[in-house]
């Protein structure tokens, strides 16, 4: 149960501290932060995928997704591209900034439908593009917990250039949970061995063994994800396992301004992470 849920109040701001900040790739941070309440901390629970409102005084507050384990709700993280006012007050900010926090909010990667128990344990693939791979590092922490029960762990990390790769010094670690790592960038720079190409390249010529036992999960660019589905439906993935993380401007991530409005969702309350049959007419992405 989260702090807000705990107060039956979402608009209740919780005092939290910068503890430690760890460059990512440039202009990209996470941010380890820490309650001042030690009631709030003992209460903070949060699902992968589910994001928080940080507040800066003086200057705003902005939707975060969470990019630590669900495990250990006592180390949160976020990783934050410092593009924005309140992104960047954060990033000037650093380590001992005072910060106040909402949430958590959203809805969450079906993680626990991966792990149903079922005669044919799902596949899953993951495609991540630039910062996309923030809000989906929870899940990857969550199906390695529970390595057992699923199959293939395919994860597809994109970024313009090698440096934009996010968490690269987690990749061994994860590899050794049997999952299976792609990277690929959009231009190679000196020294660049891997890939060379947008992200569904990787999916485009990916060997699916059991498309039907599939769950597929992706966050990035919107035209991303547009071809990431396009793709999945190709290779025969059930549209119904197709998860996608939308991004709009949230506001108030309780639905009430209405800036994240999709079609008739309002991504901060029933997004942001949706079923792509949910919000395929809106995002205009058919099968060919």
């Amino acid at each position: 149960m989260s702090p807000a849920a705990a107060n039956n109040d979402p608009w209740r701001s919780f005092s939290i501290r910068v503890q430690r900040v760890v460059a990512e790739a440039p202009g990209i941070a996470t941010y380890d932060i820490a309650f001042r309440d030690p009631v709030a901390a003992a209460a903070y629970r949060f699902l992968p995928g589910q994001f928080n409102m940080l507040y800066v005084p003086g200057v705003g507050e902005s939707a975060i997704s969470i990019s630590s384990d669900p495990s250990v709700p006592s180390c949160l993280r976020h990783t934050i591209h410092a593009i924005g006012g309140v992104t960047q007050a954060i990033a000037e900010g650093g380590v001992g900034m005072s910060l106040g926090l909402r949430g958590p909010f959203g809805s969450s990667w079906p993680v626990e439908k991966c792990l149903e128990d079922r005669e044919e344990k799902p596949d899953v693939v993951i495609v991540a593009g630039g910062i996309g791979l923030a809000p989906l590092r929870s899940t990857i922490y969550a199906l390695c917990r529970q390595r057992d029960r699923v199959g293939r762990i395919v994860v597809m990390v994109g970024a313009r250039s090698s440096e934009g790769l996010l968490f690269q010094n987690e990749y061994a670690g994860w590899r050794t949970q049997g999952i299976e790592m792609q990277t690929t960038v959009d231009r190679a720079t000196e020294g660049w061995q891997g890939n060379v190409g947008v992200v569904t390249t990787i999916l485009n010529r990916w060997r699916i063994d059991r498309p039907q036992s599939t769950v597929l999960m992706s966050c990035g660019p919107e035209v991303m994800m547009r071809y990431v589905v396009q793709s999945a439906l190709q290779r025969g993935i059930l549209a119904s396992n197709i998860w996608l993380s939308l991004e709009r401007h949230m506001n108030c991530a309780v639905g009430l301004c209405g800036h994240c409005q999709l079609g008739p969702e309002f991504l901060c309350k029933d997004g942001p992470i949706l079923a792509y049959p949910r919000v395929a007419r809106w995002l205009k992405v058919q099968a060919f």
